[in-house]
């Protein structure tokens, strides 16, 4: 049976059920909240001009969590009081691959630390390497495995975020299976936005299972009905979200977290969307 999703004229009756819900996951940081998050970027519009008060209208929405891309300028004191004031946890953050070198990983994870985060992820795969192809991807894994390492030391988990450009073939295997094969699975765990392996035409059900105990953050999105496909919110387009929270929940997934990259509409209304939709599946499944 195809999930119904809301409706505008359900979405303010859901939005005052949520704060009301009570979900958990395994792990949960805060104790009977939904273990829902938001990548900030899809705001970044927003956390431009008023990064503290888009982040207190994050939390009236009711989300848990949010995962931080860039802090609005803010120490990691000002971060953490932030979030301590308005009920929120910290579920992860971006850091470019250049805050991730021997140079500047102890700062990275100093700050890190000090905001709480369980979890930092490389949003992606600097062009140097993957131009390089398959020696690249090795030189790549390397250097996600040593500062895995150090961050796992530091008692935080390091992952990596994917696009669609790591499901190319190269030597018949795909960027993305070659990067699995040479990172070390406890020092590199991986972020899968489900919008973009999708997107490749790769089932994101059939990754998530396949990386069983290696998928601890999914990134929820959602994919337009109409072509040229593009991004909607969750529940409001083509993507299987039922499926993909089941198999989540099935193979270790921690944090579900809405990015939705590029909005047609006001952002904080998608990003609203997002989450009702989200807790409605997770009401059913948790």
């Amino acid at each position: 049976m195809v999930e119904k999703f809301c409706s505008r004229r359900e979405f303010g009756k859901l939005s005052l059920l949520a704060c009301a819900a009570g979900l958990t996951s395994a792990s949960q940081a805060q104790k009977g909240k939904p273990p829902i998050g938001l990548q900030l970027y899809t705001l970044r519009d927003l956390t431009k001009s008023d990064f503290s008060g888009t982040l207190a209208k994050v939390a009236r929405i009711g989300y848990s969590a949010v995962e931080f891309a860039g802090y609005g300028g803010l120490t990691a004191e000002q971060v953490r009081k932030l979030l301590d004031d308005l009920g929120l946890a910290c579920c992860g953050t971006h850091e470019g691959y250049g805050a991730l070198t021997p140079e500047t990983l102890a700062k990275t994870i100093e700050f890190n630390q000090a905001i709480r985060s369980p979890y930092i992820t490389c949003p992606s795969m600097p062009s140097e390497f993957r131009d390089q192809r398959g020696d690249g991807i090795k030189a790549f894994a390397q250097a996600m495995n040593l500062a895995g390492e150090q961050v796992r030391s530091a008692g935080m988990q390091l992952c990596y975020h994917n696009h669609d450009f790591e499901f190319k073939q190269v030597d018949g295997k795909t960027l993305y299976d070659l990067l699995l094969d040479n990172v070390d699975r406890q020092l590199v765990k991986m972020e899968i936005d489900t919008y973009w392996v999708k997107y490749a035409g790769v089932d994101p059900v059939k990754l998530i299972s396949r990386l069983s105990g290696r998928c601890p953050l999914l990134h929820m999105k959602d994919m337009s009905k109409t072509e040229p496909r593009t991004f909607a919110p969750v529940g409001m387009g083509v993507m299987d979200i039922k499926s993909i929270v089941q198999a989540g929940l099935a193979h270790g997934t921690q944090w579900f977290v809405v990015e939705q990259d590029q909005c047609k509409g006001p952002a904080l209304e998608a990003v609203s969307y997002s989450y009702v939709n989200l807790l409605r599946v997770l009401s059913k499944l948790g």
